[in-house]
């Protein structure tokens, strides 16, 4: 299993730490000034946008690890494809081969029937006689011999010679055999052709099966990669997440505080309109007793409406 700690050697990736990023209290957003808060906000925000620069990097790099997990994936596919297809092959052969196979052991057997039918089977072959004849006739170039042995040597000779005549009279008519010979021969080194066969294509069935384990092997590798990575997203989108809930938390209380200014602001005006209007009622009061009035008390009386 791939740690998440291998990755990010691996693919050079700069870790999260905990250090970088911006903490807010309750206390804080409640206690803190606007001027404060503001300077936070800007904190906040920035953070927030370098957390979701990192995730989307870290995403990236998922999605390659997943695209290359695919490939390795489509790679073992096609080479299970080919086994498969190969080993059809191989089957296909094994049966040919062994058709093959079973036609020539029933043409052998007919051959050895038609041996016993022109009676080529008694006694020995004719190479074997050949051997024999050979023998015997150096034995009688080379060796001293007692006039008694010679002759017997002489007679077994002839004898041999005889049965081999005999039997090479029986091939040369029976034109039959050495076709069925043939045809056995020939039908047998078909079979072989199809055993070679056979033997190259499960070679190469068993080079693409190899091929297909290693393939999912490195794509079991590399998608373990991409599960760390994407770890490594969630870990860098939730931060950043969270830095972006703290920052929207901090742009309410800051247009909570402008609310509360301008609602000051509201009562500091409506008190000084009281105070003018009650102010202005007194110069009025003033004017209905006869009062002169200077030039400052008549606008004060004309901005309140009473002139």
């Amino acid at each position: 299993m791939v740690t998440q700690q291998e990755v990010l050697n691996s693919y050079d990736v700069a870790p999260l730490k905990d250090s970088d990023n911006i903490d807010l209290s309750e206390n804080q957003l409640e206690r803190d000034s606007k001027g404060q808060l503001i300077k936070v906000a800007g904190q906040l925000r920035d953070r927030r946008n370098e957390l979701n620069q990192m995730a989307s990097e870290r995403a990236s790099m998922r999605d390659e690890l997943n695209a290359k997990t695919r490939e390795k994936v489509d790679e073992a596919q096609n080479h299970r494809e080919m086994r498969d297809e190969l080993n059809e092959q191989v089957q296909e052969h094994k049966e040919l081969r062994n058709e093959l196979n079973a036609k020539a052991n029933e043409l052998f057997e007919e051959v050895e029937e038609l041996k016993e039918d022109l009676e080529l089977d008694d006694g020995k072959d004719i190479e074997e006689l050949e051997d024999e004849i050979e023998q015997l006739e150096f034995r009688q170039q080379t060796e001293v011999l007692s006039s008694e042995d010679e002759r017997e040597l002489i007679e077994k000779i002839e004898d041999k010679r005889d049965n081999l005549r005999e039997k090479k009279e029986k091939v040369e008519d029976s034109g039959e055999l050495e076709e069925l010979v043939e045809e056995a021969e020939r039908v047998r080194s078909e079979a072989s052709q199809h055993h070679q066969k056979v033997t190259e294509l499960a070679d190469d069935a068993q080079e693409h099966h190899n091929q297909m384990i290693e393939a999912y092997r490195e794509a079991d590798d590399i998608r373990d990669e991409a599960d760390a990575m994407h770890e490594l997203f969630v870990e860098a989108q939730e931060a950043a997440d969270a830095h972006h809930e703290d920052f929207v938390r901090v742009q309410k209380r800051l247009r909570e505080l402008d609310k509360e200014e301008e609602q000051e602001r509201e009562d500091e005006r409506a008190e000084e309109r009281e105070a003018a209007k009650e102010e202005a009622e007194e110069i009025y009061q003033k004017f209905k007793e006869g009062e002169t009035l200077d030039t400052e008390d008549l606008m004060k009386l004309q901005k309140t409406g009473l002139l």
